[in-house]
């Protein structure tokens, strides 16, 4: 098993190795939640903090568990009743944070580069939970993981990344890790909200949606990232219902098996009809068992834990 890392910032500076390594220990974690006992006594002694700057449910809630799962103290830190509020720095923050003795810090900010330049001033480990438009590792891990668990390996998988992927930094993470892992990865929705310079990261690009799940293995669909558009990006919600919605009619296309995805929130009726997204296809509330497990092997990893031990 292979783990070079201090943080875990982003997809891109994972190798292939360091990718398995993190899937094959959250496959280990998972056992731990099957257990009457849900307790690991990975983190005992260590604190986490989740600094949550940019509103979460799932994400922040996985966090929070996993380093309680992992007999870890954990502080859960409010933005809006903090000194942010009153105009202190993020870097003034976080070091007062890391002066309390905190030993990971966990980091969602609507800032690109936000968890890079903590990783810079901290001696704490640094994990991002999603910087702006850039990055969210964990999602993506999650996403590969929920996958190889059904298919047994990426290798050779077509998987389909249907809505915006512009604005999405979850489409960003997957598409590195998804190729990294073998996978072959389309995308499709508004030609506005999928240009085609996504086709340099080695991506098919389409913007006619039957023609994107037609041969898809998985199709992962991902919401209208309103909040982080600076101006409309297409005409409206009815439009985009009309044409790129992934409905029953269009769901024929698709193959019997294909595993649909979604990083949630759903808005139901908009990217996806309702009857699909509880359907035998869905894997939505999988993915959300195993980013309890992912994130487990994300706090034992860059804590200094040998991946090793788990397997002995």
């Amino acid at each position: 098993m292979s783990w070079n890392q201090r943080h875990l910032l982003d997809i891109q500076s994972l190798s292939r190795d360091e990718i398995t390594t993190i899937l094959d220990a959250a496959r280990s974690f998972r056992a731990v939640g099957e257990r009457p006992i849900k307790k690991a006594p990975s983190l005992r002694g260590k604190t986490v903090v989740n600094l949550f700057v940019e509103p979460s449910t799932r994400t922040r809630i996985s966090f929070e568990l996993a380093a309680q799962r992992l007999s870890a103290d954990v502080i859960n830190f409010s933005a809006e009743a903090s000194s942010l509020r009153k105009g202190e720095t993020l870097k003034d923050t976080a070091r007062n944070l890391e002066a309390l003795n905190a030993d990971i810090l966990i980091i969602r900010h609507q800032a690109s580069g936000a968890p890079h330049f903590l990783s810079r001033i901290l001696k704490s480990h640094v994990i991002n939970a999603g910087d702006g438009a850039h990055s969210h590792p964990t999602q993506a891990l999650l996403d590969v993981f929920t996958i190889r668990e059904k298919f047994g390996t990426l290798e050779g998988l077509n998987v389909t990344i249907l809505g915006d992927i512009l604005y999405s930094r979850v489409a960003r993470s997957n598409i590195w890790a998804l190729l990294k892992m073998g996978a072959n990865v389309t995308l499709s929705g508004p030609i506005t909200l999928v240009p085609r310079i996504f086709e340099k990261m080695g991506c098919r690009v389409t913007h006619r949606i039957e023609e994107a799940i037609e041969n898809a293995d998985v199709i992962n669909l991902l919401r209208i990232q309103h909040e982080r558009q600076r101006e409309v990006m297409f005409p409206g919600l009815g439009e985009y219902v009309s044409l790129f919605s992934l409905n029953a009619q269009r769901f024929k296309k698709a193959k019997p098996d294909v595993m649909i995805m979604h990083p949630g929130p759903i808005n139901r009726g908009v990217e996806i009809d309702s009857a699909l997204a509880d359907s035998p296809n869905s894997v939505v509330l999988e993915q959300v068992t195993n980013g309890l497990a992912v994130r487990m092997a994300a706090l034992f990893l860059v804590s200094g834990n040998s991946a090793s031990a788990l397997s002995s």
